[in-house]
């Protein structure tokens, strides 16, 4: 075959039928874009978003959000607590002081990271929320990083490890800060 293969996270609404764009009839989705097609940073963006929706953490640290941290409380009081380690400003002043050459190199150290993050190994919090999670998924790539280069060849899948209590699910979350 000749192509490219990219991934890609989108995120639907449950009940489709019932979440009808009133534009064009289709069923609400969106997509959120990354720099690679690489499937481990589908887990970090899948990562970032649960961070986002768990109203009990603070928003994820990323220049989107940065603007918008002091609206949420819970935010808000991480950051006034001195947890978040680093200036309100963070981002701007880092947009502003550095060049595109020292901003490209930042982006190729952060998804070095992504890529070797153990995105396999973390516990999957979709399990303690939806029923009959579990039985549609039991296995995933044991390298994400080569599944998504060639999911055909040689690609060794195995079971997930079984999934914490949410209080430990929790106290790991924390740790991973």
């Amino acid at each position: 075959m000749k192509g490219n293969q990219r991934h890609t996270l989108k995120v639907r609404h449950r009940y489709p039928q019932f979440s009808k764009d009133k534009r064009n009839g289709l069923p609400l989705e969106f997509t959120f874009p990354t720099d690679t097609g690489s499937i481990a940073e589908r887990y970090a963006m899948w990562d970032m978003l649960s961070r986002f929706m768990d109203v009990s953490q603070p928003l994820p640290d990323i220049p989107r959000l940065e603007p918008f941290r002091h609206l949420d409380p819970t935010t808000r009081a991480f950051d006034e607590a001195g947890k978040r380690g680093r200036p309100a400003t963070y981002w701007r002043d880092l947009y502003a002081r550095v060049d595109e050459k020292e901003l490209n190199r930042l982006r190729d150290e952060h998804h070095e990271k992504v890529n070797a993050a153990p995105w396999g190994s973390r516990p999957d919090l979709m399990a303690h929320s939806v029923p009959g999670y579990e039985d549609s998924y039991t296995a995933e790539p044991e390298d994400v990083n080569a599944y998504a280069h060639a999911p055909t060849k040689n690609v060794r899948f195995v079971e997930r490890p079984a999934a914490a209590s949410s209080d430990d699910a929790s106290d790991q979350h924390d740790t991973q800060r």
